[in-house]
């Protein structure tokens, strides 16, 4: 076994560098001791403070805490993300069919091995500077690092009927839920790349799918509209849904027509909301990270921000809205913090 003399060649290292590296241990990780040698009054201080315990912030903690650096998971809710809301996931190398929570429970089991998580914490101002200070629900603390892993929520129809059904009917996830609408009646609705995108894929599983749109053109690129021109998928133009239909799962969707003003239900087994993402970008706004037209922090590929010493992974960097690109964020963030931390590309000449 060579992990444990590399993290300890780590942990070396990162205190010549003067770095704190948190606590060496066997197999399970505590971090009791990280808070040693502080004085009383001074807030705790770490290598690096992960903002958010979706999968992008679980896996950074993980990979974070196994490369010596003393850190701490920041959550404002519970673990998990939006994942908690799928009721199967399909797609997540290892697990055939696992429920979201299921799921989210497990990836926070093991993130808890190694690094301590604190749920019901949140973030309320955080400030740049030689070290990063943070002010939380709790207290206030520090660090050299800081990994905004605080994802997005899906832009909701908030028409009567869409909350009570989410995960019986009501999805904003194609990829992850379309699986179970197989020959089955469903509308996409939204006029974008997303909206669009979703549809061709239900349509590729054989779902019989029409795209509902409040406007009378779509806003998605030329190819996908051409697309969904070649494939006869139906749309329904200057239309909206006012209501999703249903008791225990959704049966169909109260329509209206925008310039005739007529309404009518349309009998459906699913609905998929594409209208849009909001990232939660409070805090990288407060470091001044730069972002994208629709609010998504810009990375690199190493998930590092415009900002030293400041990453972003997971939904808050856009891409692919997917459990496993998440994952693959978080690691590559946490590494490339202790990358920087070691040898800081910021500061050569």
């Amino acid at each position: 076994m060579i992990v444990l003399p590399l993290f300890q060649l780590r942990a070396r290292t990162l205190s010549d560098q003067g770095l704190k590296p948190g606590l060496q241990i066997h197999g399970a990780m505590s971090v009791d001791a990280m808070h040693d040698h502080q004085p009383d009054d001074s807030p705790p201080d770490y290598d690096v403070i992960i903002i958010g315990a979706g999968p992008a912030g679980l896996a950074a903690g993980i990979y974070a805490r196994r490369a010596g650096l003393s850190c701490v998971v920041l959550e404002k809710g519970v673990p998990g993300g939006q994942v908690m809301t799928s009721p199967l996931i399909e797609n997540y190398p290892g697990f055939p069919e696992v429920p979201g929570m299921k799921l989210m429970d497990v990836m926070a089991e093991h993130a808890r091995r190694y690094v301590d998580i604190r749920e019901g914490e949140e973030v309320t101002r955080i400030r740049g500077g030689e070290r990063f200070e943070l002010t939380t629900t709790n207290g206030r603390m520090t660090s050299k690092a800081v990994i905004l892993a605080t994802g997005s929520h899906h832009r909701k129809l908030d028409v009567p009927g869409e909350e009570g059904m989410i995960g019986r009917g009501v999805s904003y996830c194609a990829t992850c839920d379309g699986f179970f609408y197989k020959r089955k009646e469903v509308v996409v609705v939204g006029g974008g790349n997303t909206a669009l995108t979703d549809a061709l894929y239900l349509h590729s599983i054989d779902s019989k799918v029409t795209l509902v749109h409040r406007r009378d053109s779509f806003r998605a690129d030329k190819h996908l509209q051409e697309s969904i021109s070649r494939k006869g998928i139906p749309v329904l133009w200057n239309t909206v849904v006012e209501e999703v239909l249903g008791e225990d799962a959704v049966k169909g969707v109260r329509l209206r027509d925008l310039k005739t003003d007529a309404v009518r239900v349309m009998p459906v087994n699913g609905v998929f909301v594409a209208v849009g993402e909001v990232p939660s970008n409070q805090l990288a706004a407060e470091l001044g990270l730069s972002m994208d037209p629709g609010g998504f922090v810009q990375v690199d590929r190493s998930y590092r921000t415009n900002v030293p010493c400041v990453y972003a992974a997971g939904d808050l960097s856009g891409g692919i809205r997917q459990i496993v690109a998440a994952v693959h964020g978080g690691a590559a963030a946490a590494l490339s913090a202790f990358e920087d931390l070691m040898n800081p590309y910021f500061k050569r000449s």
